[in-house]
């Protein structure tokens, strides 16, 4: 894939660095629910995802494999999953969650361009005790409700900006 098929680069030819997304995420197809981006990394919720508040963070270049990025993308991709996990478990109130990152098509990356998974997992309920959860790219996902994913994007946004703001 290149990076003018790349979904990913498709929304951050859409979003570029320091913009603050809302109405305007119909520019997309699928609407993109971007929470940041930043002159090398972006976040967004996933368009399929396997719990509410399920978000990608990724570099805004088109890089397949983590082991492409650089020096400077990692540091910042780092910076960026710890922020955004905290903020995620704040707005969304599950306070455990998964990190995943795939890389390649053996090990389950659907689309070549690395990024990390967030992945919120909410308490084990009885009724959700046997329910298996799923990861890596298998299972079970459902399809991003528009409606609901504007909210949380926005929650996420205005909780992260709050976050910077204590820094």
């Amino acid at each position: 894939m290149t990076s003018s098929d790349c979904p990913f680069c498709n929304i951050g030819a859409h979003y570029p660095p320091s913009h603050s997304p809302s109405a305007d995420s119909e520019l997309v197809s699928p609407s993109a629910f971007v929470v940041l981006s930043t002159p090398l990394c972006m976040a967004f919720l996933d368009i399929m995802p396997l719990a509410p508040g399920h978000i990608l963070v990724t570099t805004r270049k088109h890089k397949e494999k983590l082991s492409d990025v650089t020096e400077e993308e990692a540091s910042e991709l780092g910076v960026w999953v710890r922020r955004i996990s905290k903020v995620l478990m704040g707005v969304t109130g599950v306070e455990d969650y998964n990190v995943v990152q795939n890389n390649g098509a053996a090990a389950a990356q659907v689309v070549p361009h690395v990024h990390f998974h967030i992945i919120p997992r909410p308490a084990l309920t009885p009724e959700l005790r046997n329910r298996s959860f799923t990861m890596f790219g298998r299972g079970q996902r459902s399809e991003l409700d528009d409606d609901e994913a504007a909210e949380l994007a926005g929650k996420m946004r205005e909780a992260l900006g709050k976050e910077l703001w204590k820094l």
